[in-house]
């Protein structure tokens, strides 16, 4: 288990170092006018991944309000948790791609801009750096679609204020190529204690570097299945995760504010001043647990305070629809959150072991390189059943009930790709990006849309989220990549456009 307690004057002079503010548009956000010179790059590589871990302003409302919601991980009652009835709010859809370009993209194109001209650091560090930029850059394009990329974060360092946006395309090939480049590039050096992901492990970050290739090409599945497979192969070849403690994550702390506290918690944490009371487990997955007698269900939620017994709320209710819910009329009547897994120093999941087999149990399914699709199915399963006991001791499973679990719910080889789903999205609960994305791409598992009075998508499940309206003006190059991709002037309705690997 990787507990990395972060220095917090380390924090403190890399705040100092790297200035960001909350500007609206990337024309703004893209220049760095107040820029330190000769930022060490150590401290900006620890900035930059609590920053990708993000704060409390877009988890709470790309993260939980809109992604969680619709992925029916949670449903809330309260109308502000806009993505379980699927109305629009701008500022909520578009809040992880503002502060992404402020807080991550421009530091981290400044960083790779320093290693690569060897005025500090090592290879190694720019081996980890680039593997990280593409941690970014695979969540953006993900949720937003085409994104400005290859000019992205070069204001300062090109004077290039409007940067233009590239395919969604382009993007995941350009990658791809970066990720078998900077596993490469990894040998001896690197960020040590600064790098809050492995503490500068080499060996982890090549099976990361790997495994999140495996991950980037699966996700061409349907939208282009030889480059998908050819890419899964070298994935493959060069190693992947085989193990918990491979696990990518960022173990938080209770503080600084606003520094290094887990963003989540800073939505859910009760014990800590914060606790929005609105969301509960969703039915949809408190009854699949249920259904299978599954052991999670303890770790994710709480029995309901007025039944004591575990229940989930069907989504897109509010407090008149409730009255006529045969399940239960009050949230009371629905499980929280287990409050154990969503504290301001929990930690915060990137990808993990279990999230690694069952891309290999896919990529077995498909014929694609790996073999044993069963197998890895049964060892997807336990690791994302043991990958809580990083949020704490006491939530660590016994192995001999997780052990009947794998037994009593083997792979269907009749319906793999739907088991395989479902697990997934089971293993990536708040991780909540990427159980999103995930889902798109392989409509597992069979979600009911919800349809709310005054949705915005026509009562279908949003498949992307809807960048800024003040783009559309502030940047002149955002209209072509607009009807490239088929979206139109209503921003709402943006929500209803797949993403180029959406097939």
């Amino acid at each position: 288990m990787k507990f990395f307690k972060n220095k917090i004057l380390l924090l403190l002079v890399a705040l100092l170092a790297v200035q960001t503010s909350c500007d609206d548009g990337f024309a703004e956000i893209n220049t760095n006018p107040q820029a330190a010179i000769n930022i060490d790059p150590n401290f900006q590589m620890s900035f930059v991944q609590l920053r990708t871990s993000g704060g409390r302003y877009e988890n709470w409302r790309a993260g939980l309000i809109y992604s969680s919601m619709m992925i029916q991980h949670m449903s809330a009652l309260c109308g502000y948790w806009t993505g379980d009835k699927y109305t629009y709010n701008g500022g909520y859809s578009s809040s992880l791609i503002d502060r992404a370009y402020n807080e991550q993209v421009k530091d981290m194109q400044d960083l790779i801009n320093t290693l690569e001209s060897g005025t500090a650091g090592d290879q190694t560090m720019l081996g980890m750096a680039r593997i990280w930029r593409v941690v970014i850059f695979h969540r953006l394009t993900d949720m937003y679609g085409d994104i400005p990329y290859s000019e992205a974060g070069k204001g300062f360092l090109e004077s290039i204020d409007f940067p233009k946006y590239d395919s969604q395309e382009s993007i995941y090939m350009d990658m791809l190529n970066e990720l078998e480049q900077a596993v490469g590039q990894i040998g001896d050096g690197g960020f040590g204690s600064a790098d809050f992901i492995y503490g500068g492990d080499a060996a982890q970050w090549k099976k990361f570097g790997n495994s999140l290739m495996l991950r980037l090409a699966m996700r061409l599945s349907e939208a282009d299945p030889s480059t998908a497979q050819a890419w899964v192969s070298k994935a493959v070849a060069g190693g992947v995760m085989d193990s918990n403690g491979d696990d990518a994550f960022i173990q938080h702390t209770n503080g600084p504010e606003g520094i290094n506290r887990n963003g989540i918690g800073e939505v859910l944490d009760a014990s800590n001043g914060f606790g929005d009371s609105c969301p509960r487990l969703s039915a949809t997955m408190v009854d699949l647990l249920k259904e299978t007698d599954d052991p999670r269900l303890q770790i994710f939620g709480l029995p309901a305070a007025n039944t004591g017994e575990y229940a989930g709320m069907p989504n897109g209710l509010d407090e008149t629809l409730i009255q006529d819910n045969p399940t239960g009329t009050s949230v009371d009547d629905f499980s929280r959150i287990n409050p154990a897994i969503v504290l301001v120093e929990s930690p915060m999941m990137f990808m993990t072991y279990a999230e690694t087999e069952f891309l290999l149990a896919e990529a077995a399914v498909r014929g694609w390189g790996a073999s044993d699709a069963a197998g890895h199915y049964a060892a997807g399963v336990t690791a994302a059943m043991n990958m809580w006991a990083h949020y704490d001791a006491s939530l660590a499973l016994d192995a001999g009930a997780v052990a009947d679990y794998v037994a009593a719910n083997p792979l269907d080889e009749a319906n793999a790709l739907e088991d395989i789903g479902e697990q997934y999205w089971l293993a990536t609960f708040l991780n909540e990006y990427e159980a999103f994305s995930n889902w798109r791409r392989t409509g597992f598992p069979n979600l009911t849309p919800v349809n709310y009075p005054g949705n915005v998508t026509n009562g279908q499940i949003p498949v992307r989220l809807a960048t800024s309206p003040g783009e559309g003006s502030l940047n002149p190059n955002f209209q072509e990549a607009a009807t490239r991709q088929g979206l139109g002037t209503d921003f709402s309705s943006h929500m209803s456009v797949p993403v180029w690997w959406d097939k």
